[in-house]
């Protein structure tokens, strides 16, 4: 334990602790029920999905009590949440029934892709044809976030050991900048391809509660990226009050850790209602009512 710890610090390191440890319990026990109750072909990618928040809530609480650690523990949850927004896509595919079901069902449909976090003021752009092309594209898109993020990581920590990259530097002359501006370009482009398919698939998928799904996803994208990244800036500024022995910087990275302990406890809790359910096969479009559709573009204006 760190040096001029109070009462309240032991409770509160204890308590968050414990949210740590159940989540991951609880996510070891969905992980029981996945490969009893699921089908094969869709067993790795929920337990991939249902992982983020446990794996993120752990890496928190590791970085919590050794605060030194904080850049690696971020770098880990980053990785991890590249590698799910990759699964995630494929997840919508396969609970459709793979890609062989997706062009069948979705032939006579369009694309949408002037859409978020890329595309979405570009009105103009013309949708595109459902093929076997344009859904590899579509799983290229986030393949390659999934990959590149990974080795970024680890040039950054190779960088790292020999001196030339520190994550606090935000000057253009730093090695941080350049390679944290390239990864925030690969993930707009991962995250693209995932909201053209939502978009597209929400319809369909709308009894299997993929909405809520999403809604998760994307909050995870929130509080790992944005809501660190703000209050990793701000902490490093020296916007945020020292606390003794914490210097600002530090304890920036605490609080952001304790913060998001909490948040993946409660994404943990929610996302195991979200995926615990019977995985029957949807119904043959022509057989299912309004609400079950794929949208269908090429009938608007």
């Amino acid at each position: 334990m760190q040096p001029g710890f109070g009462v309240f610090d032991y409770i509160l390191y204890g308590i968050l602790t414990f949210m740590a440890t159940v989540s991951l319990l609880v996510f070891l026990e969905e992980c029981i029920y996945i490969y009893k109750k699921v089908p094969a072909n869709k067993k790795s990618l929920i337990v991939w999905v249902n992982g983020a928040a446990p794996a993120i809530g752990t890496m928190s609480c590791l970085g919590m009590w050794f605060p030194r650690s904080t850049m690696f523990t971020d770098m880990f949850s980053s990785c991890y949440f590249a590698i799910v927004v990759f699964k995630f896509l494929i997840l919508m595919v396969e609970e459709v029934g793979g890609d062989e079901a997706f062009l069948k069902r979705a032939g006579k449909y369009k694309l949408k892709i002037s859409t978020g976090p890329c595309c979405c003021c570009c009105c103009c752009l013309p949708d595109v044809a459902i093929t076997r092309r344009s859904l590899f594209l579509l799983k290229l898109g986030s393949f390659q976030f999934a990959v590149l993020k990974t080795a970024f990581t680890i040039f950054s920590i190779v960088l790292y050991t020999h001196g030339n990259y520190d994550i606090k530097k935000i000057s253009a002359d730093g090695d941080a900048i350049w390679i944290n501006s390239f990864v925030g370009v690969l993930t707009i482009t991962g995250l693209w391809p995932v909201g053209i398919t939502f978009i597209h698939l929400k319809n369909t998928l709308r009894t299997i509660k993929i909405i809520p799904k999403y809604a998760m996803y994307q909050l995870l994208l929130i509080l790992t990226q944005l809501q660190t990244a703000i209050i990793n800036i701000l902490g490093s500024n020296g916007t945020i009050a020292c606390s003794p022995p914490f210097p600002s910087s530090i304890r920036g990275y605490m609080m952001s850790q304790q913060l998001l302990i909490m948040e993946m406890f409660i994404i943990t809790m929610v996302t195991r209602l979200l995926y615990r359910r019977q995985y029957d096969p949807l119904p043959e479009e022509q057989d299912a009512n309004e609400n079950t559709r794929m949208t269908d573009l090429t009938q608007s204006p």
